[in-house]
């Protein structure tokens, strides 16, 4: 095996052992779920950037290549996301007898935080962020040595592992179809710019606009 080759499954490591404590601890001091998470995701961007330079050029194209047709694509997919959450938050509600508390408790991240930083911090790091390192990289490296669909159920998966550290069922099940559904539009579509719109929206919505708590 390269040291290429082991890059992706090295960073799949480290990315497990920064978000992993973050689910469990949700903050340290005066270092929150919303600062930790932004400087987790910075600080993988980076390393991602510098042992992948191509990275960034291959998301400058992107974004050059009908940006338009993107973003509208982007915003429907995440409109579609949310009315399937919604459907699933009702039903969920009436067959789970933890669903109530378990959605109460993801909305208790951002408990006695200010709207506006979550907003801000949604938008500029964490939306674009996720999609940037999980779909971006990791999937994308995932499926180029293992192939399409096993690299992209491989990065799911950890995706979705990852939120397991937070001991809430509801918020696991939610990072899995999330997931599934993020990798899957990315598989098909190869855009980065796509999935981030998506992925940026939906949290806007589910997390500040129209919350299901």
């Amino acid at each position: 095996m390269t040291n290429r080759s082991r890059q992706p499954l090295v960073v799949a490591v480290l990315a497990a052992a920064l978000f992993i404590p973050l689910f469990v601890l949700r903050g340290v001091g005066a270092f929150d779920f919303w600062w930790w998470m932004s400087a987790n995701l910075a600080g993988l961007l980076v390393l991602t950037a510098a042992i992948d330079p191509q990275q960034l050029i291959r998301l400058a194209n992107d974004i050059l290549d009908r940006p338009s047709a993107k973003i509208g694509l982007g915003l429907l997919a995440a409109a579609g996301l949310y009315a399937v959450f919604f459907a699933a938050n009702i039903l969920a509600r009436r067959i789970l007898p933890f669903a109530g508390s378990g959605i109460s408790r993801v909305y208790g991240f951002k408990a006695g935080v200010s709207p506006l930083r979550v907003i801000f911090l949604m938008v500029m790091v964490i939306g674009p962020g996720e999609e940037l390192f999980w779909r971006g990289y990791l999937q994308r490296r995932f499926q180029d040595r293992w192939g399409s669909i096993r690299g992209f159920l491989a990065a799911t998966a950890l995706y979705t592992l990852v939120h397991a550290g937070s001991g809430n069922p509801m918020l696991v099940l939610a990072a899995a179809v999330c997931g599934l559904f993020w990798g899957y539009l990315y598989l098909r579509t190869k855009s980065i710019l796509l999935v981030l719109i998506s992925h940026t929206i939906w949290d806007l919505a589910v997390f500040v606009l129209f919350p299901f708590s």
